[in-house]
């Protein structure tokens, strides 16, 4: 019988270990994938901890998969053996409710994750609905492409469905895993493209990226100096800020949009919300289709994840570099 044979967490918090399962019968829309590349980010991290007391043990985590198709059930027509294809976050959904009918399966109740109740990434090899095995186009480098199927498409997706384009003005909050990809998007978008942050040493790099300006929200004049400057502004960070002086950045019907979530809640007066006619929103994940979308554009515009590789069985290592944000800006496993 089959085993698949990946790095697992037992219980919450503990240290991934080897683990063999047996993935039973390949079903009729189901392709089997060898997986050569893993990224590592930090919704992993929350899963291992159980942060969100939705992980079951043991489980493998992972789930910015790149490898080659092995097997495909006998309903699937979209891929072939030996095609390179990535799966993010998502691995399945109903394929029947309104949102799947158009086009917007990460928002179907009925979605499922891709390492959440099931195995992930940190493996040989894994399983999902063929619909969410995406292809990579041959110019993208497996291990600068991963981190694009989760970290790259959080932020491509709202660029996306907010209109971002050259007449719009965009800031990005924190130059980070998912801030440094965004930089690269929004310039390719045609944007005017301000980085924020709170380290000044990170300007040069911002704007290598893609930053036209740099912003350190440690000056309280500097945030003075950019009101009403803004028409999309994207948070990336995990981290409490004062939300109030973002709001204040953004010009009449100007959307400032969460994809990273902070720790506390987010509190601003709505006097500025209505005056303006301000939006504050956020934004998860992408559809299949837009996935493919994403990796064309990467493809066609040089956009890429910066890396550093570490090998499969070195996991735990990588975790560790991630939890203390050693790592610029993604870790990604090998196999």
């Amino acid at each position: 019988m089959k085993q698949i044979q990946g790095l697992a967490a037992h219980a919450a918090g503990a240290e991934l270990l080897p683990f063999r399962y047996n993935p039973g019968e390949l079903k009729a829309q189901e392709v089997e994938i060898q997986i050569s590349h893993c990224g590592v980010c930090h919704s992993d991290l929350h899963l291992i901890a159980n942060d969100w007391g939705i992980s079951q043990f043991p489980f493998i985590p992972g789930h910015e998969i790149i490898g080659k198709v092995t097997t495909v059930g006998s309903e699937v027509k979209s891929l072939t053996v030996g095609q390179r294809v990535g799966v993010g976050w998502q691995s399945n959904s109903c394929g029947l409710c309104e949102w799947c009918s158009q086009g917007m399966e990460n928002l179907c109740a009925a979605a499922e994750a891709t390492c959440v109740h099931r195995h992930g990434g940190y493996a040989d090899s894994i399983r999902v609905n063929a619909r969410f095995a995406v292809p990579v186009p041959d110019s993208l480098a497996s291990e600068n492409a991963a981190p694009l199927l989760c970290g790259g498409i959080t932020v491509y997706n709202p660029l996306r469905i907010h209109g971002i384009n050259p007449s719009s003005r965009v800031g990005i909050v924190g130059i980070g895993g998912l801030g440094h990809i965004a930089l690269q998007f929004a310039r390719v978008f045609g944007a005017e493209v301000t980085a924020f942050s709170t380290s000044a040493a990170k300007e040069e790099e911002a704007r290598a990226l893609g930053a036209h300006h740099f912003v350190n929200t440690r000056e309280t004049k500097a945030m003075r100096e950019v009101a009403g400057s803004f028409d999309f502004i994207l948070s990336t960070i995990n981290a409490d800020q004062d939300w109030m002086s973002y709001v204040h950045a953004l010009r009449p019907t100007g959307t400032l949009c969460f994809v990273g979530v902070p720790p506390s809640p987010v509190t601003v007066h709505a006097f500025p919300l209505i005056s303006g006619v301000r939006t504050i929103t956020g934004s998860p994940i992408g559809s299949p289709y837009r996935l493919r979308e994403m990796l064309d554009v990467a493809a066609r515009h040089g956009v890429k994840a910066q890396t550093e590789a570490f090998p499969m069985q070195k996991a735990n290592e990588a975790i560790e570099k991630v939890k203390k944000n050693k790592v610029r800006y993604r870790a990604v496993l090998a196999n």
